[in-house]
């Protein structure tokens, strides 16, 4: 979400008043991470909490068709549905571009 909102790792670092190594360690999950500095990356990403938050336990992923699904493990994600809409929406531009490289260069 980082990344989609256009942020570096310096930037959160310090909107969160800490080291960039401090802050490395906490996305890459070397470090917990607080539910206040939960609250915190949500306010700096203005989105909801429960779009980045990250569960120690099962993770419960809900899928467009309102189905469930319980995932253990710990490296997982869960994607903001408005980021998987953009994603699909980028993918079909980019199926349609190489279909029309793929004309191209049959036609030569």
């Amino acid at each position: 979400m980082r990344i989609f909102k256009g942020f570096s790792q310096p930037q959160m670092a310090e909107k969160l008043n800490m080291d960039v190594s401090n802050y490395n360690r906490r996305e890459n999950g070397q470090t917990k991470i607080t539910i206040e500095q939960w609250e915190k990356l949500a306010n700096i990403l203005n989105v909801p909490l429960e779009e980045i938050h990250e569960y120690d336990e099962n993770h419960i992923f809900i899928n467009r068709d309102n189905t469930s699904i319980n995932y253990q493990g710990t490296n997982n994600c869960i994607i903001p549905e408005s980021l998987l809409e953009s994603l699909q929406k980028y993918i079909v531009k980019l199926e349609k571009e190489n279909d029309e490289l793929i004309r191209i260069v049959k036609k030569k």
